[in-house]
């Protein structure tokens, strides 16, 4: 083929024109946003314009934005939790928050903290907390007093509020949006305090130091605002049915393979399968050398050699783990992308099925 085929919008997404735009006028702004002077405060307008645009989509106020570097920065907020709490991580939740986990730092007192990923990044299903009890959302045996969640994989593909989540801390990334990478957000609960997440100058209402990307902020809140515009023009719907059309195709040829997730609430551009048996690290390179960019799990895990904790949470064991593959679509995405993938896809499977038979 003489193009590439980008499928792997789950790692990042393309970089948006609306953003690209943003960014490139911003960068002939050359005031500091902490200056008082003209050119100072046209900066300052700049971030603070992104600032709204990220509040309306992900339904919380201005004042509740914290600008970070992404949302790995963002997540170690849960590095704050007052003496003999927890961080109670839900399995499936993505390493920059499982990081944190700390069931056996606490007791079942409530005053641990339970952190969950809405939308998982590598098979696509999404997960709601129940919801509270008493104000106390039930982690096992423990009762949490306080609900972070991640929704880096989520905002701006289905419809999600911050306000009308319960939430007390979210985090979010901008190059999941199609803005630009190294750029993202924790969304604070006003009435919360947390400490800063990086110590000086005082920038950010004093809970993140350092002074603003004003070029990133404003493609994020440009990346935001083309977002909202696509979800509410019903674009990942269409996503969704070519995502169907993909998964339809395969199964109809590849009868080992297993879709995770099929039948669970899923997000709409998202499909991972397992054959097992067939490594998914090979079947990534049997791709990409036919010019399809799909992926073998989080991008954030690229690289490492590991046990899959997020399928095997779900159920798979190890082999049909390890040989699962994640391909994700965007508006972009067309018909013939998908099926061009299929053909190279079952090409592979059945060289696959003909070497173990």
């Amino acid at each position: 083929m003489s193009e590439r085929v980008y499928l792997d919008w789950n790692a990042t997404a393309p970089l948006r024109v609306e953003a690209r735009g943003a960014m490139i006028s911003a960068m002939d702004v050359v005031g500091n946003p902490s200056s008082v002077h003209a050119e100072g405060r046209a900066a300052r307008g700049i971030v603070e314009r992104a600032r709204s645009q990220v509040a309306e989509l992900v339904g919380c106020n201005t004042a509740e934005v914290v600008f970070t570097s992404g949302a790995t920065e963002a997540a170690s907020v849960l590095r704050q939790m007052p003496q003999g709490s927890a961080v109670c991580v839900d399995e499936t939740a993505h390493d920059c928050v499982w990081a944190h986990f700390d069931l056996t730092g606490g007791d079942a007192g409530t005053s641990h903290t339970l952190a969950m990923g809405l939308a998982n990044s590598e098979t696509g299903v999404i997960t709601e907390p129940a919801k509270p009890v008493e104000g106390l959302w039930s982690y096992g045996a423990v009762k949490c007093a306080a609900l972070f969640l991640d929704v880096v994989q989520a905002v701006g593909r289905i419809p999600w509020s911050f306000h009308w989540s319960g939430a007390h801390l979210a985090i979010l990334s901008a190059h999941k949006l199609g803005g630009p990478k190294g750029v993202g957000a924790l969304i604070v609960k006003t009435g919360l305090d947390i400490e800063a997440l990086q110590l000086g100058g005082g920038q950010e209402l004093g809970r993140r130091s350092g002074t603003e990307n004003v070029a990133a902020i404003a493609g994020f809140g440009a990346a935001c605002e083309a977002a909202a515009r696509d979800l509410a023009d019903g674009c990942w719907a269409k996503v969704e049915k070519l995502r169907n059309i993909l998964e339809t195709t395969l199964a109809d040829e590849a009868k080992e393979t297993i879709f995770v997730g099929k039948d669970a609430q899923r997000l709409p551009n998202t499909s991972c399968f397992a054959t097992p048996g067939w490594k998914g690290e090979t079947q990534v390179m049997q791709m990409d050398l036919a010019g399809y960019a799909i992926s073998a799990g989080s991008a954030c895990s690229s690289g490492k050699v590991k046990v899959p904790r997020v399928l095997r949470a779900m159920g798979l064991d190890d082999q049909a783990a390890e040989s699962a593959v994640r391909v994700s679509l965007g508006p972009t995405t067309t018909e013939q992308d998908v099926l061009g993938f299929a053909e190279a896809w079952l090409a592979q499977e059945k060289k696959f099925r003909q070497r173990a038979a």
